[in-house]
């Protein structure tokens, strides 16, 4: 196992990187903000399962694909966008108030959620090469299992993740209960959550830097 220096270092590491906003971030305090704080908790929670396929996949040698074969990389980055679409066309065409977190209304299945992020976590390649660029750095093949080391690296990605975006997710559904008692801007949240699965189809599909 690593020794504690370099879990340390590893832990700071992904402390400044989690806390920096990025998309994960934007989706789970729009998830947050249009359904509540349960909805934001179930992104999250599909975002870190597809955290550690990843790492799976590092472990075996499977991200690597995306570098041997650009093709492999680009039809992953594509349905990833198409995905996104999806998701954003389903949301903003949604009638009412159906994502505000209120009592009363209708909600996507807390499943259907985490399942929507898993998916966008998986989708995305450029997570896989994020994986697989840093966590090597902090692998010691002296230390024993290559494979449980990158699974344990993982898990202190997603502990640190819980702790700053369970922060984001509390802020964020308590800015969404404010604007749910509002009724000429109740359908903001909606057009919030949509605009951000829009925009994340957008940077997935453009941006084929690697």
């Amino acid at each position: 196992m690593p020794d504690l220096s370099t879990l340390a270092l590893f832990a700071i590491a992904c402390l400044a990187l989690t806390a920096t906003p990025g998309p994960d971030m934007l989706l789970i305090a729009s998830r947050s903000v249009s359904q509540g704080k349960a909805s934001g908790f179930a992104t999250l929670a599909g975002i870190q399962a597809g955290t550690y396929c990843h790492a799976l996949a590092a472990a075996f040698g499977l991200s690597q694909l995306f570098l041997a074969v650009p093709l492999a990389y680009d039809v992953v980055r594509y349905a990833g966008a198409a995905y996104l679409l999806y998701l954003a066309w389903k949301t903003l065409r949604s009638t009412g108030t159906v994502l505000a977190p209120m009592a009363g209304l209708r909600r996507y299945p807390i499943a259907a959620v985490l399942r929507q992020g898993l998916l966008t976590n998986l989708l995305n390649p450029k997570m896989a090469l994020f994986v697989l660029a840093l966590f090597p750095q902090f692998v010691q093949p002296e230390a024993g299992n290559v494979a449980v080391q990158i699974m344990l690296l993982a898990t202190v990605l997603n502990a640190i993740g819980i702790v700053v975006n369970g922060a984001v997710i509390v802020a964020a559904s308590r800015l969404g209960r404010t604007f749910a008692g509002r009724n000429h801007r109740r359908r903001w949240p909606q057009f919030l959550l949509g605009t951000v699965f829009a925009g994340l189809a957008l940077r997935l599909a453009f941006d084929g830097k690697r």
